[in-house]
């Protein structure tokens, strides 16, 4: 069941990041620890995020899920501005991970079970190899997986190298520099509260294009940051993708829940992180390889220009010729499936 998904990965999480302070006080934290707690964590993250993603629409009917969905995505950019400033505290007198455990089990909601219809069990391989296919037959979650992924190698590039180029290549001080990322991350909410309301007026495929392709371009900026006022260039441009990319994000969302079959989406959700979080390392050790090579203005500079590259998979698909996302899947758009694996429901 998904909530027990999300639970399941909160509580793992929990475990997990609380091994870090109890390994400190006794003396044995070491790297190896650190790197198999962020391992770990990250994989509970895509477990917990491909829940959350399928659970949202057993909550809310499909005219109430792109607020959701904004709300759900502007929640957690606030909370990451104010845990820039906030979390040591927080953690300290609650622990980061115990308050996200007791919101979810706040939460009393439960998705109705269903049964299965058919008589044979399906794997967890063919169930993944179901999703895969589902992406690779339709266009329109074809074109999003494939972007999902790009992106996500272009945006790990510059950010992991952002604030060492923020320290060595610009001069900031270290207090600065959290300051800087904090006011940037603001995007996020800007995007979250944009993205219904845009989408709405123009269509939900050209507010992609606008939130994917328009507003992150200017990201381009961050390269010709320098001391003093030219901070505003790194903030200009930062603060530009962080809202492109969380609108976007909201778009997409809302458009996969309307338009996959329910009994699908969390396969769907979990194909397309594998793909796109499967992007994220190869992003940031490609930012780390390019800075120790070419230098960090060099490496800013050519990762960012992964940032508008990365749309043009947009536009070069059917989103281009269309106001708006379509809400169903046309018969016959994607290759016939054993009944027993699509009759499933509430997983």
């Amino acid at each position: 069941m998904l909530w027990r998904s999300r639970d399941s990965a909160a509580a793992v999480s929990l475990v997990l990041f609380a091994a870090v302070p109890v390994t400190a006080w006794s003396g044995r934290l070491s790297i190896g620890l650190l790197l198999a707690v962020a391992l770990l964590t990250g994989t509970a993250t895509v477990f917990f995020q491909t829940a959350y993603t399928a659970y949202l629409p057993t909550l809310l009917d499909p005219d109430e899920q792109p607020e959701g969905n904004a709300e759900l995505h502007g929640s957690a950019s606030a909370a990451q501005i104010a845990g820039l400033g906030s979390g040591g505290l927080i953690a300290q007198l609650a622990g980061a991970v115990n308050v996200s455990l007791l919101c979810l089990t706040g939460i009393r909601h439960r998705e109705p079970r269903t049964t299965r219809t058919g008589h044979r069990r399906t794997s967890l391989v063919s169930e993944v190899r179901e999703g895969l296919r589902l992406i690779a037959y339709d266009p329109w979650l074809r074109t999003f997986t494939l972007f999902g992924a790009a992106s996500n190698l272009a945006l790990m590039g510059y950010q992991s190298i952002q604030v060492v180029f923020l320290v060595r290549g610009v001069g900031l001080p270290p207090g600065a520099v959290g300051v800087v990322i904090a006011a940037t991350s603001a995007g996020g909410v800007a995007g979250a509260f944009a993205a219904r309301r845009v989408a709405h007026r123009i269509g939900t495929a050209r507010a992609t294009l606008l939130f994917e392709l328009g507003l992150p371009s200017l990201g381009l900026l961050m390269t010709l940051t320098i001391g003093g006022a030219g901070i505003l260039l790194f903030v200009t441009g930062d603060f530009s993708v962080c809202a492109g990319v969380v609108a976007g994000n909201i778009i997409k969302a809302s458009f996969q829940q309307r338009y996959c079959p329910p009994d699908l989406l969390g396969r769907l959700t979990a194909s397309t992180a594998f793909l796109s979080y499967g992007a994220i390392p190869v992003g940031a050790l490609l930012g780390g390889l390019l800075g120790t090579a070419l230098g960090l203005r060099t490496a800013m500079a050519l990762t960012t220009a992964g940032i508008p590259l990365a749309p043009l998979i947009l536009l070069f698909s059917p989103i281009r010729r269309s106001r708006d996302l379509p809400t169903s899947r046309r018969t016959g758009s994607s290759p016939k499936t054993p009944e027993s694996p699509v009759a499933l429901r509430g997983e």
